[in-house]
């Protein structure tokens, strides 16, 4: 299957640190740094520039203004291969940004600028133009268009790639609490969208949120963490709102995949009523900037080859720890092929910590849970 990615699209500015920590940003310090890496940010740019280095040929969909900044993101995709035609240009806009503060052995701070992704809207996609296959949709919390009005531009983008008869695939962005995105109504506009979507590929942090705020904060708080308990009661209702593929990232606590009895309408028997946790692979992080992106990038490129669950959650944990061995969010992901010889050559993996009981290690590393094959 032919896979195309839409949403929200950037340029990340990352200064490229020698030493220390982001304590050192002090009022009146100064912090040398080491050099400046340009990238192109967001779902859009890290999904699908992972796909085409995997040896994908996605289609991009954006928007971006006729400034500077959009120019060095259309060039940064033609650099790598990628027709950047359907990337909307908006004339007299200002391009998003993003300056990403990514120490070593620290989990980043972004200071973003929305920019034309506020403006982007449904019409911005040619369906027309869109080939058969994947579409996947990333970061609506960042884009205005996207939630006000409660989302009705968003379900008007899937409900149309839902006539079209393409896959649908869903990822998300932790909004500020403070702002208009962290106010909206998130979960009813899941629970509308979500017959509408058949993978579903947030972080737990962005679910739990939208999901569950108070919960939420109680883990800001140091009150709460994630359990598999949580996480089956998180994926039943999503699972009950409509959607076929629960895929919940957890950073080093792996990937959690649930699924229903419907998925076997769109991916076949072996998706039906999945309880799987896959464990990550060890490696020396470098930077976390597109971990979660390259590991969407990963899944959907897996599905499209048709692998088993197992199997596409093991190379979509691969793709992701390609990238955390680099700076940036793409340049450490190679062809699919050297990535499926890594896996094959036995790299190891890190066992999580969340699974315990009846949870149990499979032949194929990954660890299935009590709720597997159960249709019942």
């Amino acid at each position: 299957m032919k896979i195309t990615v839409a949403g929200h699209l950037c340029l990340d500015i990352i200064p490229t640190w020698q030493t220390g920590t982001l304590t050192a940003l002090r009022p009146g310090s100064l912090v040398e740094m080491d050099g400046l890496t340009f990238s192109t940010g967001g779902a859009v740019a890290n999904t699908g520039i992972a796909l085409k280095r995997l040896g994908f040929e996605p289609t991009l969909i954006g928007r971006t203004g006729d400034d500077h900044v959009g120019e060095i993101i259309r060039n940064l995709l033609r650099s790598e291969h990628i027709n950047p035609d359907y990337i909307a240009l908006s004339p007299g806009e200002t391009s998003s940004y993003t300056i990403v503060l990514n120490p070593p052995d620290t989990d980043r701070i972004f200071l973003h600028y929305p920019g034309t992704n506020d403006s982007f809207s449904a019409d911005d996609v040619n369906f027309g133009a869109i080939p058969p296959g994947i579409f996947h949709f990333g970061y609506p919390p960042l884009m205005q268009q996207m939630y006000v009005g409660d989302g009705v531009q968003l379900e008007r983008i899937f409900r149309k790639a839902k006539e079209r008869g393409l896959v649908t695939s869903l990822d998300m962005a932790l909004p500020d609490p403070d702002t208009e995105q962290g106010q909206v109504d998130w979960q009813g506009i899941l629970q509308r969208i979500m017959p509408l979507v058949d993978l579903f590929l947030p972080s737990f942090d962005e679910l739990l949120f939208m999901m569950e705020p108070s919960a939420y904060e109680k883990m800001q708080q140091g009150l709460l963490t994630v359990d598999t308990a949580l996480l089956d009661e998180l994926s039943d209702r999503l699972l009950a709102w409509g959607c076929n593929v629960v895929g919940i990232k957890l950073g080093e606590e792996g990937l959690y995949l649930r699924t229903g009895i419907k998925a076997a309408e769109v991916f076949g028997e072996s998706w039906v009523c999945r309880h799987i946790l896959a464990p990550i692979f060890e490696v020396k992080v470098q930077g976390t900037t597109g971990a979660g992106d390259t590991t969407i990038a990963g899944f959907l490129g897996a599905m499209s080859l048709g692998k088993e669950p197992e199997q596409v959650l093991a190379f979509a944990n691969a793709v992701g720890a390609f990238c955390v061995e680099a700076v940036s969010s793409i340049a450490g992901i190679p062809h699919r092929v050297s990535v499926e010889q890594r896996i094959e050559t036995g790299w190891k993996r890190v066992k999580p910590s969340l699974v315990h009981g009846e949870w149990r290690l499979s032949d194929s590393g990954v660890y299935l849970g009590p709720l597997d094959r159960k249709t019942g």
